[in-house]
């Protein structure tokens, strides 16, 4: 299965909507990478079992489920997550780039792909109807974290 969304972050067509900066959003896609907690509740526990300057690997534990990951980041421009098959996980994938058609006019594209044959997703078609609405949700949630973490200040640049 291969979905890919886009949710808006700055409406410059309402001057009465507050924004973000590149900037901001970067600092909240990256946050959502190294404290996932933030974002997703029903996490357990996350750890971060190794880095570089431009990514990291990750446990995260579900209950009794533990996914190990990979994030690499290309700064100001993608956060991509990368699950390598382990025992009945699948490999999968999921990349966070931020769009910028006009200054100021920033969208974020969720783009999940599971490397499902095109045969396997008929058979899965249902399923895979829940799980991209579950995934829309679930990013439209992280948007709204990040907007809530920019309006109290989490986001600003660290003073140098």
């Amino acid at each position: 299965m291969k979905f890919e969304h886009l949710v808006e972050i700055n409406d410059i067509l309402d001057p009465l909507s507050d924004t973000i900066s590149r900037e901001q959003l970067w600092r909240g896609l990256v946050l959502r990478a190294e404290s996932p907690k933030l974002f997703i509740p029903y996490l357990d526990e996350a750890l971060i079992t190794g880095r570089t300057e431009a990514s990291m690997q990750r446990t995260l534990r579900y209950g009794e489920l533990s996914v190990t990951d990979t994030v690499s980041f290309v700064h100001l421009e993608h956060v991509h997550y990368d699950v390598a098959a382990q025992g009945d996980i699948p490999q999968s994938s999921l990349r966070m780039r931020i769009e910028e058609p006009q200054p100021d006019s920033l969208f974020v594209r969720f783009v999940y792909e599971d490397g499902a044959s095109e045969a396997e997703d008929e058979v899965n078609e249902m399923y895979n109807d829940y799980r991209k609405s579950a995934y829309e949700e679930a990013d439209i949630d992280t948007i709204r974290v990040i907007r809530e973490l920019a309006e109290t200040g989490r986001l600003d640049a660290l003073p140098s």
